[in-house]
């Protein structure tokens, strides 16, 4: 628990800096690495799911149909809502307790280390998605990219059994976990 803690806390971090860099004029970029989303619903999406989403899994609580309804870029600070919800859901997560025993995922339960899990995935996946179509670079230190490689590749079935991800993608040559990761999620490293 307190390895994954470190890197959900700084995972989290750099999805909150990143979200300070996307400007309001961008929000409507029609082209992203999530296929048909826009950036506007592709950030939507990401505030929602690991910040709310991952908060609300800690504390065993379904996510109120007012949030998943919400546009969270329709308030201009938007990006320090979002850092500062990350910020609560980690410190949901702090509690040892938490990562203990299944969480209740409406349909099935899982157990809470493999929610975080992919939660933790989402929230680097996604950051580096938004950190692409901004023109900035998401970056994590060599355990945390270790980690993430290690949780794309334990999840990519499941995900593309649910369209969560493409096919992997190819990359020639030597790459970092981090890059390794991007690829096995089907993404390219190399997007721009």
């Amino acid at each position: 628990m307190k390895t994954e803690h470190a890197h959900m806390t700084e995972i989290a971090a750099e999805a909150a800096r990143i979200a300070r860099s996307v400007r309001a004029d961008r929000l409507d970029a029609p082209r992203t690495p999530c296929g048909d989303w826009d950036l506007r619903k592709l950030v939507n999406h990401w505030v929602l799911y690991t910040s709310h989403g991952l908060e609300h899994r800690a504390l065993g609580k379904e996510l109120p149909e007012e949030l998943v309804e919400r546009d969270f870029t329709a308030d201009a600070d938007w990006a320090e809502q979002y850092a500062a919800q990350l910020e609560r859901a980690v410190a949901a997560w702090a509690d040892p307790a938490v990562w203990e025993g299944e969480i209740d995922l409406g349909n099935s339960t899982s157990p809470a280390g493999d929610v975080a899990a992919m939660l933790i995935e989402e929230t680097a996946l996604h950051g580096w998605d938004v950190a692409r179509v901004v023109g900035e670079e998401f970056r994590l230190t060599d355990g945390a990219a270790a980690y993430l490689l290690e949780v794309v590749d334990g999840t990519a079935a499941l995900y593309r059994q649910y369209e969560g991800f493409a096919d992997e993608v190819d990359v020639p040559g030597p790459a970092s976990d981090f890059e390794r990761a991007l690829a096995h999620s089907g993404r390219d490293p190399k997007w721009s």
